[in-house]
């Protein structure tokens, strides 16, 4: 079910005490991410009586206002929240938030995202609650190719297509879904070797930056089924194949949280489809551009991209 339109002070006081709460779980997701980007991972300390997190995303806290917290708070990372009881409006870094009727609703961190940020919560006595945040930095795989420049030359037909398609992909990320997705456990989509990394960044001639890879590729031969990874609705199924994505498929998980599935050999869903976790969307490929078959599986919430790695938790083992 879709309808169009998109979801889309600080009080410091006593901000330290409250970041000093986040810092055990924080300094934890750091560790994990460092080590899912390739570097040294550093050691954190358990104490005796605690058990370990089993995974990123199962991190829990209760913070002294009220808040519940489950998941990294960490740059790349999402969180599912339960606002405090009797909250009638929830803003995110002064931007509304919407609810579910539980309280509960859900965050993201960029790639880039800064070290600090804000929940604030009205509640119904009108009260005002703010709960600040201590995001943990990551460490990015980076390539330097200093002989080589950022940017081939454009091709004509490229410049004369992008526009529209480009045009496409923000229109479906305008839609707003129905959905619970958001809520559940994610899959890999395909299981098998991972190819690019999240986050991972190429320096040019003239230290000029490329785009850093905005999700996870999966490397397995054409044909290969391709799952939902949660349930969804179909907010863009490319008729065509896209210049650089290929046969490219979006589903919104709801709460603008939606998934891109690039270079599919076949699309099996329709727009306005809604899919289940683990239901067959479509098939493996190397549409668009693309030097072999794979799948690159990119998460975004809001203008915030996710890394699949923090999400889905580590890539099962293959049989």
């Amino acid at each position: 079910m879709m309808r169009p339109g998109g979801h889309r002070a600080l009080h410091w006081l006593g901000a330290a005490v409250l970041i000093a709460t986040l810092a055990t779980a924080t300094a934890t997701a750091t560790a994990t991410a460092r080590a899912v980007a390739g570097a040294r991972p550093v050691p954190v300390a358990t104490p005796a009586a605690a058990k370990p997190a089993p995974s990123v995303m199962g991190q829990r806290l209760l913070t002294q206002t009220g808040f519940r917290l489950s998941g990294p708070l960490i740059q790349g990372g999402a969180v599912i929240g339960t606002a405090p009881a009797g909250t009638t409006l929830l803003s995110f870094n002064g931007a509304p938030l919407p609810m579910a009727p539980d309280g509960r609703f859900l965050i993201a961190f960029d790639r880039d995202a800064p070290p600090t940020a804000m929940l604030s919560a009205t509640l119904e006595d009108g009260r005002h609650v703010d709960q600040p945040l201590a995001v943990a930095a990551r460490a990015w795989n980076i390539e330097r190719l200093d002989s080589l420049p950022r940017f081939a030359q454009p091709s004509e037909e490229f410049n004369r297509l992008r526009p529209a398609e480009l045009d496409q992909i923000n229109a479906a990320r305008r839609i707003s879904v129905i959905s619970s997705g958001w809520q559940q456990p994610f899959l890999w989509p395909v299981v098998g070797r991972l190819s690019g990394m999240f986050g991972s960044q190429r320096i040019y001639k003239n230290g000029e930056a490329g785009s850093y890879h905005s999700g996870s590729d999966i490397a397995q031969p054409a044909g290969t089924p391709v799952m939902a990874p949660a349930d969804g609705v179909v907010i863009l199924a490319a008729d065509h194949p896209f210049t650089l994505e290929g046969n490219l498929l979006m589903i919104d998980h709801g709460m603008g949280l939606n998934s891109a599935f690039l270079h599919l050999s076949r699309i099996d869903v329709r727009v306005g489809e809604t899919v289940r976790r683990g239901q067959r969307i479509g098939a493996v490929g190397m549409t668009g551009r693309a030097t072999g078959p794979h799948l690159h599986w990119s998460l975004k919430w809001r203008d915030s991209r996710i890394d699949p790695l923090l999400l889905a938790g580590p890539m099962p083992v293959v049989q």
